[in-house]
């Protein structure tokens, strides 16, 4: 039976329980995912100005970016990790990952590089510390890819101790065949996967053969951050904006959930636009009104 001095002990419940979960038909809806973008993108531009460039992809409506380019001095564009991540706090950005230069410790085994990219992203707050790109000396054989692969774990036992990470940002050469197998499969088998995440570059798997989901269901879980950018319909060594090109990125996104990825990198390498900054608005604007809906 339903009494008066039920009702309000009930409704002051419910009371409460709004004003832990506001909207209760939205309490559980997942947040939006930040869109980032990786630097190397506005590269004719960022070093003339890093100031003004962080502010207008700010205002294009990026929430994360993805550094490169960190020099031997140990600054970004000339600032240091301290004032670059001031930069970045003003602007309302902040930077999970970076690309730093892997060859040397890969030839050598020296970690000391190693520790000097913790060091700037535990500045940063950065929780990834990205192998952007191998030499060609380095991945000419299967024993070449298997000694990339042991000197990735070893980085990534280091980094563990500092709470970061290793990742490994792929091209289209690591698809190529050594024997019965490619480069890409022997980092994936031969890396510790408690160690080594990978950034799957979407646009490079697709332009060597693959589907990117394929490998989302071979490798669940593996591909923590992803790179997007589209290939041009006429000619596939080109990119251009998301949402203009080729990659078929809506079933992508929709085994999101199966790669595992946390974060996603808007990145242009060929075929630059003259508005460098247009172009990008352009693709955040279809990623967040088509892709992340």
């Amino acid at each position: 039976m339903t009494t008066r001095r039920n009702f309000i002990k009930n409704t002051g419940l419910l009371a409460a329980s709004l004003a832990i979960a506001p909207s209760l038909t939205n309490a559980f809806a997942p947040a939006k995912r930040a869109v980032g973008i990786q630097l190397y993108s506005l590269r004719d531009i960022i070093g003339k100005d890093v100031k003004g460039v962080i502010e207008k992809v700010a205002k294009a409506g990026f929430k994360e970016v993805e550094s490169y380019g960190y020099a031997p001095n140990g600054s970004f564009w000339g600032l240091t990790p301290k004032n670059f991540k001031a930069l970045l706090d003003s602007n309302g950005l902040y930077s999970p990952s970076g690309h730093f230069g892997f060859d040397n410790y890969i030839s050598s085994g020296n970690l000391d590089d190693i520790k000097s990219y913790i060091e700037a992203s535990n500045v940063l707050g950065a929780k990834y510390v990205v192998a952007p790109w191998l030499g060609e000396d380095l991945r000419k054989t299967a024993d070449d890819y298997k000694r990339v692969a042991e000197r990735l774990n070893k980085a990534g036992e280091l980094c563990k101790k500092s709470g970061i990470n290793v990742g490994y940002h792929n091209h289209g050469f690591e698809f190529d065949k050594h024997g019965d197998t490619t480069g890409f499969e022997i980092l994936l088998a031969e890396t510790d996967p408690k160690l080594v995440y990978f950034e799957l570059d979407l646009y490079w798997a697709v332009f060597a053969g693959h589907n990117p989901v394929d490998l989302f269901k071979k490798y669940p879980g593996r591909f923590k951050m992803w790179h997007i950018k589209d290939m041009d319909k006429t000619k596939k060594t080109w990119n251009t904006e998301i949402g203009n090109g080729s990659i078929d990125f809506k079933s992508i996104f929709a085994k999101a959930k199966l790669s595992g990825v946390k974060h996603i990198y808007l990145e242009q390498e060929t075929n630059y636009k003259p508005d460098h900054i247009g172009s990008i608005k352009t693709s955040i604007d279809y990623i967040n009104g088509s892709l992340l809906k």
